[in-house]
């Protein structure tokens, strides 16, 4: 009731005669609704975790726009008394990636994430909350692994904690040059890719978003897609060698799928365990997968 009440009031604001709207499952950190106007148009409301991830999914609307399919910015409004901010945003045709895509679509997929890539910090200076990390890339990567050290403590047995942390200081020291500085994704995955047929329509969600390393940027796409199938992986590697050089993924993928579900694991503290049950288990799996292969086991 209470985020029908705020829908609503997001709704007023954006002056929107709303016939229907129901939540958008698939979306971890942000609220999003997709609603239905009463003259039968389809938009979206997204609501962002904080006011500084509003900022910077405006600003990054604002890098994107006739670089990348993304959705029209139609309206926002920054951070009130009701909520951190808004935006309305016209619907992408399509739906989200799946693993049945053919290798046409992979190639396309590969192709817009190295788009992505290619796009290189504002050196005016002029946004503020998309940050470039990239001159301090190993503390970047660094202070975010300690600081969901303190989360993910409380949900690991003593060893498997302990085991992550000497995993973490022995890999970080193997890793080549960070490959930058880069627009970065970080949380490229197929709930955020929009196709329709055979057609890539757009990408979506971009309130995590940094300049850094690409590196970072393959863990979930490869996880959730790539992985699955080799064709699939293949069609994407031509797809993104066809805007840029694809760094060597064998000696970058196994520290950050290790980081990411051991950061992924201190999310779900903060964010509430019980809400986020099935991704804590999922990012569980792998940990433990993880330091399995490195040579430490995980009970």
């Amino acid at each position: 009731m209470k985020e029908q009440l705020l829908i609503q009031k997001v709704a007023n604001r954006f002056k929107l005669d709303i016939h229907a709207f129901q939540a958008v499952e698939d979306s971890h950190s942000s609220t999003v609704y997709q609603c239905t106007c009463s003259n039968g148009e389809i938009v979206f409301i997204k609501i962002p975790f904080s006011a500084l991830k509003f900022q910077r999914e405006l600003e990054a609307y604002h890098i994107l726009k006739n670089q990348i399919p993304i959705p029209t910015l139609l309206d926002s409004f920054p951070e009130d008394e009701h909520c951190p901010g808004a935006f309305l945003l016209s619907a992408l045709k399509g739906q989200s990636l799946r693993q049945d895509a053919t290798p046409a679509v992979a190639f396309q997929v590969g192709e817009v994430h190295a788009q992505l890539h290619r796009i290189k910090p504002d050196s005016t200076g002029e946004f503020q909350a998309l940050q470039n990390v990239y001159p301090t890339w190993g503390d970047f990567v660094e202070r975010q692994f300690y600081s969901f050290a303190e989360d993910a403590k409380v949900l690991l047995d003593p060893s498997i904690f302990e085991q992550s942390i000497e995993k973490f200081e022995q890999m970080r020291q193997q890793l080549p040059p960070p490959d930058g500085p880069s627009f970065i994704h970080m949380d490229f995955r197929p709930g955020n890719i929009i196709v329709d047929g055979t057609q890539l329509t757009g990408i979506i969600d971009f309130e995590s978003v940094r300049f850094g390393a690409t590196e970072m940027d393959f863990t979930k796409i490869y996880r959730d897609f790539l992985s699955m199938d080799h064709k699939l992986y293949e069609a994407y590697q031509n797809g993104y060698n066809s805007i840029r050089p694809l760094i060597d993924l064998e000696a970058v993928l196994p520290f950050y799928q290790f980081t990411d579900a051991f950061n992924s694991i201190g999310w779900c503290q903060r964010r509430g365990v019980k809400q986020n049950a099935v991704f804590l288990q999922q990012n569980l799996e792998i940990l433990r997968e993880s330091l399995s292969s490195f040579g430490k086991g995980a009970k």
